[in-house]
């Protein structure tokens, strides 16, 4: 599921789960060993996550969701993997390093999650990013309601993830929602350099810094909690379940 490669004070993470970098229960788990084993190094600054794919991620895995609504335990069992996904882009978010995410391709749902859990984005201009989960009676509950709302304000916010709406790379720079553009064949060469510039400081100023621009923004902790209990009760609605079962069928087709 994921490459890792430490070099010149970058730890490159690539996702490598073809077709499309689905997260599961599994890749939750490796993505917390892999972060074991980074925290037990100090030979890096940044944290380089990407793609070997055309997409950077589609968000969950449909034949586990799938399974997992089956179960007589569904409702639990969907909301504890909120609560894992929620507990892992909250790690990711508070490592004393830099975190850069190299969009190539698609990254909707939990695939933009992992994005806006990381310090910096980049994104090729016709990249196509979002979080469209109210399109099927759900709503973006790894932390997508309040990263994206702390990141690009609340009109924005209220805009793409009310409206269910996917916009391209550049779009999503000029709203805040990554620092860079660029074209998709320049991309590769592009982070490289961005990754570099950022290894070249010393990481005990960076993990300072990052400390005290984190106290700097607002946090409404209980917004976290709030996406469990929202989604919890969504999951009870009958909409929800017949749209999601029908965007699972066409997942299937």
């Amino acid at each position: 599921m994921f490459d890792l490669s430490v070099v010149d004070q970058i730890s490159t993470v690539t996702m490598n789960r073809p077709p499309v970098n689905a997260m599961s229960s599994a890749w939750v788990r490796e993505f917390h060993a892999l972060l074991d084993r980074l925290e037990d190094r100090d030979d890096w600054v940044v944290l380089h996550i990407r793609s070997a794919l055309k997409v950077f991620s589609a968000g969950a895995d449909l034949k586990e969701m799938r399974a997992r609504f089956a179960r007589p335990d569904g409702i639990d069992a969907t909301v504890q993997a909120i609560r894992d996904y929620q507990q892992l882009f909250a790690r990711i978010e508070a490592l004393p390093r830099v975190t850069l995410a190299e969009i190539a391709g698609g990254a909707v749902g939990g695939g933009f999650e992992l994005a806006l859990a990381c310090d910096l984005r980049i994104a090729a201009d016709d990249a196509r990013v979002g979080l469209p989960e109210v399109a099927i009676g759900l709503l973006p509950g790894a932390g997508g309601t309040q990263r994206m709302t702390r990141l690009a304000g609340f009109p924005t916010a209220l805009r793409l993830i009310l409206g269910a709406e996917v916009v391209n790379g550049t779009e999503a720079a000029s709203l805040g929602l990554a620092q860079w553009t660029c074209p998709r064949t320049e991309l590769a060469a592009t982070a490289t350099a961005i990754a570099r510039r950022y290894a070249a400081l010393p990481a005990h100023a960076i993990a300072a810094a990052k400390a005290c621009i984190a106290k700097a923004a607002p946090r409404a902790q209980d917004g976290f909690t709030a996406e469990v209990d929202q989604s919890r009760g969504l999951l009870h609605s009958p909409v929800t379940v017949r749209l999601i079962e029908r965007f699972l069928d066409r997942g299937q087709s």
